[in-house]
């Protein structure tokens, strides 16, 4: 295939856009001028490497360019289609991608998004990523600071949520859209009408505008929306045994999803009772909320904020405005799982973790005790210490031994513990404690307890920080994450532009690389 070889000096057309690029989009004047370091030889060769080299089919268009129309969709936020038309109607990306006065379109909306599936299918977007945040580490220091720069890095790591693109739907609706994605699908197989096929597998309610509308209850009557829930049920059993009687395997193959998704939603949301099935109290653990993206979920950002969809996870240099490594988890799934991804990738690129600057959600994960036992050191910030309520003593008035393994409470009375356990103090000793006014509002008959955290020798090294003038310094350093975090919400907004999880890892990975190169941009001009 041929491979793309843009020119490097400027034409008085090029001379003339660069001018107007001195405060607005200024990132495309850069690519154009950098467009050859960030598609080198050797990078090149790697994107190549994602095609056949069968010379089977037509020729593919020059990898490294579709790469850069990639970048330029991140950087303005476009669609596939809007992109293409950008190609031939803005003078800006014609001068990047090196197309001007072009006849038709040098890429195709197809070639793009099999371009991006194949950069997924091969990891390429971190590949991406990666060379940016070289390129930025490398453009801040000398050949000999970087040498050593290279050893260890201080690294900060924060998540932020983001809603997914799915719609989100209740029992119901989620049973009913699975239901009718597989008539409309069968349809197409079969090209038979949905409305025949409706009345052949006898779920006529998807007759009705939305199968709500086709129930037509009384949903503040609970023995109604009992029935609906059954009738409901019933039919969408009835389309699916039509689907498995009509339809051989091969054929079923399509509508596959659709089958599991309603098995998945029988299970987790419907259970028998005295009367039939009836909705299930309380939430499945990992229940499906969407038909369109199986991955989404519930989550929660506090106890007050609830999201839907995934948690973004992004890991910054404290040395050099880059971000080394990015990770994708749903919404339910705890912190401390995107640590480990994110440690995996950043001791792929030859780099060691030296420092870690966490959010305390992050502080169970293995990442922090495999490091702590290598000799780097972990700044959180602690869990706090506050009383049940005003005036009452809080945790930080009891004293811990961690040696002896011993908690002193301001009486002087000692309880030994295990870490991770709930200390419970004599509560006869508690009863007649002169200072139990202030201790304790517990019932009479029971003391005062305390709960000691597994890692409790930790959180004690947090406080010690939290408590002076340099430790308060060392722990705001994890501000710079929080700042990239939020250039990245900026840029991609707080919904999620693609379904499931690794597409918009993709995309979060495309977000970070373009945040990388614009902090390039601007350590080249403070340097100018």
């Amino acid at each position: 295939m041929d491979r793309w070889k843009p020119p490097v000096e400027l034409t008085k057309q090029e001379e003339f856009i660069m001018k107007r690029l001195n405060r607005v989009r200024t990132l495309f004047g850069f690519l154009r001028l950098n467009r050859h370091k960030l598609f080198d030889d050797a990078f090149q060769e790697q994107l190549e490497g994602m095609y056949r080299q069968t010379g089977a089919g037509d020729e593919p268009h020059a990898p490294a360019m579709l790469c850069m129309v990639l970048l330029l969709q991140g950087y303005v936020g476009t669609s596939d289609a809007e992109a293409v038309e950008l190609a031939v109607m803005d003078r800006r990306w014609q001068m990047v991608l090196d197309c001007f006065d072009v006849d038709a379109p040098p890429f195709s909306q197809g070639a793009l998004q099999g371009f991006r599936e194949r950069m997924v299918a091969h990891e390429m977007d971190r590949v991406l990523l990666e060379r940016t945040a070289a390129m930025v580490r490398e453009g801040m220091v000398t050949k000999a600071e970087g040498q050593s720069l290279s050893k260890a890095v201080r690294v900060a790591v924060d998540s932020r949520p983001l809603v997914g693109a799915g719609r989100v739907e209740d029992t119901i609706n989620l049973l009913g859209h699975a239901a009718r994605s597989i008539v409309r699908v069968v349809s197409q197989i079969t090209q038979l009408g949905e409305e025949e096929i409706c009345r052949k597998a006898g779920i006529k309610l998807l007759l009705a505008p939305s199968i709500k509308a086709g129930l037509d209850l009384d949903w503040s009557d609970p023995r109604q929306k009992a029935t609906g829930v059954q009738r409901v049920e019933q039919q969408v059993a009835s389309l699916v045994r039509w689907v498995e009687r009509n339809l051989d395997h091969v054929v079923e193959s399509p509508l596959r999803p659709f089958l599991e998704a309603i098995t998945t939603v029988r299970d987790q949301d419907l259970e028998k009772g005295k009367d039939g099935l009836r909705i299930r109290e309380g939430v499945a653990k990992d229940r499906r909320i969407s038909i369109e993206d199986d991955q989404m979920r519930h989550g929660r950002k506090s106890r007050s904020k609830r999201f839907d969809g995934y948690k973004e996870h992004i890991a910054r240099d404290l040395d050099a405005p880059a971000i080394l490594a990015c990770a994708v988890t749903p919404a339910n799934r705890p912190e401390e799982e995107g640590a480990a991804p994110i440690a995996e990738d950043i001791e792929r690129q030859g780099l060691t973790l030296g420092e870690l600057h966490i959010d305390r959600a992050y502080v169970n994960s293995p990442i922090v005790a495999s490091l702590i036992s290598r000799g780097g050191s972990v700044f959180s910030k602690p869990w706090g210490q506050r009383a049940i309520k005003p005036g009452l003593f809080s945790k930080s008035d009891f004293h811990i031994d961690l040696r002896a393994a011993t908690i002193t409470c301001p009486a002087g009375e000692v309880e030994s513990f295990e870490p991770g356990e709930t200390v419970h103090f004599d509560p006869e000793v508690c009863g007649a404690c002169p200072l139990r006014a202030n201790c304790t509002q517990a019932a009479a008959g029971k003391g005062r307890s305390v709960s000691v955290a597994e890692d409790e020798a930790l959180q004690q090294k947090f406080r010690k920080l939290q408590r002076t003038s340099s430790g308060r310094a060392v722990l705001r350093s994890r501000v710079a994450v929080e700042h990239a975090l939020a250039h990245i919400a900026a840029r991609k907004g707080h919904r999620a532009r693609y379904l499931g999880t690794r597409t918009n890892l993709f995309d979060l990975r495309r977000a970070a690389a373009i945040q990388n190169l614009e902090a390039l941009y601007r350590v080249e001009r403070q340097a100018a």
